[in-house]
């Protein structure tokens, strides 16, 4: 079992930035790719950007590309996803989710994740 916990949500006024922490523990040495979606009130769940154990690979979607930047530190078995230049748009719950492996084809889909954080607000005003 991998167990994550998401930390650093919070209010931010558009164009503020923010720091977003995923600390994984169990068998989180295991899991091959760390992503984060979001979710926004009265919306699906969107696919945000994900990053390979090794940290050599990153996927990042189009709306945050540029943005966000997504980073590992393993010895701490954290996933960091700093984000810049923020939108409203960018409001949403953000999740943080982990799996042993995954196409890159396939890094987007979030129903193929088996473990999740419970989730951290983030509200950014205009």
């Amino acid at each position: 079992q991998v167990q994550l916990v998401e930390s650093g949500g919070g209010l931010v006024q558009a164009g503020g930035s923010l720091r977003l922490s995923c600390a994984a523990s169990g068998r989180a040495k295991s899991t091959n790719l760390v992503a984060w979606f979001r979710q926004a009130p009265g919306k699906e769940r969107e696919f945000v950007t994900a990053i390979s154990w090794s940290g050599a690979s990153t996927y990042y979607a189009d709306s945050v590309k540029g943005r966000f930047t997504i980073s590992r530190d393993n010895a701490k078995n954290t996933v960091y996803l700093q984000m810049n230049s923020l939108k409203p748009e960018d409001t949403a719950v953000y999740y943080c989710a982990a799996a042993y492996t995954i196409r890159a084809a396939d890094v987007g889909s979030g129903n193929l994740y088996p473990y999740w954080g419970q989730g951290t607000q983030v509200t950014v005003s205009s």
